[in-house]
């Protein structure tokens, strides 16, 4: 039983080996070919980082606090998923966001964007309900039903509800994105980065938030259409319209 056990061992040491072997035979053999290698590395950590950086650059500037947001006539609140029908806790938060800028005077009306896709699930309403429960009214609240991401909910708000400056409610590691896709849409926006408690979901989404970095560089880049336009809807005119009065 020795024998066999010394044998293995052999065995497994030479499979090392081996493996070692083939690992610097993958390598460049030349210094030259080891340089490129590494420049080859550094440039693809360039491309990757180079969407994150254009985020930052166009928007670090108009992130804000509710308390020295800039007064605007619209914020736009962002879906971010339903729990039984009801606002998950991170949507809650920003709907909250929203009612204490429309409390203050900071806003006017408030546009919810979310997800309809299916009848089961309608993100707008949902947020509508939360909203009037805060003491927003009714009349003063706004739905698009076919904010299906970031991007379609920035083209919609410009070219379907007519948006041409709003503040943008979300949670801080979203806010960049935001403000960058509406900005690239036509939009003066500013961003009203929302607390959040650093747990699981908190750490997903700012990881997510470098991934997405990249998509939202090409829509900037390409400003593709969104998934549904449809025509114009005058909700926010006549909500604005009816504030006046």
């Amino acid at each position: 039983m020795r024998l066999k056990r010394r044998g293995a061992g052999a065995d497994g040491r030479g499979g090392l080996a081996r493996t070692a072997a083939r690992l610097r035979t993958g390598l460049p053999r030349t210094r030259r070919g080891r340089r490129r290698a590494v420049q080859g590395v550094m440039v693809a950590c360039v491309l990757a980082l180079a969407p994150v950086t254009w985020m930052h650059s166009v928007a670090d500037a108009r992130v804000r606090t509710a308390a020295d947001a800039p007064a605007q006539q619209v914020a736009v609140v962002f879906g971010a998923g339903l729990w039984d029908g009801k606002p998950s806790p991170y949507l809650a938060n920003r709907l909250r966001a929203a009612a204490e800028l429309y409390r203050d005077k900071k806003v006017e009306v408030v546009l919810v964007t979310g997800d309809n896709s299916r009848v089961e699930y309608d993100e707008p309403d949902a947020m509508r309900t939360f909203l009037v429960r805060q003491g927003v009214p009714d009349s003063r609240i706004v739905s698009d039903f076919a904010g299906f991401d970031t991007w379609d909910s920035c083209v919609r708000a410009k070219k379907i509800f007519g948006v041409d400056r709003a503040l943008l409610v979300t949670q801080g590691f979203h806010v960049r994105r935001a403000i960058a896709l509406c900005r690239a849409a036509g939009i003066d926006a500013y961003g009203v980065g929302v607390d959040a408690k650093h747990d699981a979901t908190w750490y997903y989404g700012g990881t997510r938030e470098i991934a997405a970095a990249g998509k939202a560089a090409l829509d900037a880049l390409f400003k593709p259409d969104p998934h549904f336009l449809g025509p114009r809807e005058p909700g926010v005119e006549t909500a604005l319209a009816a504030d006046a009065r």
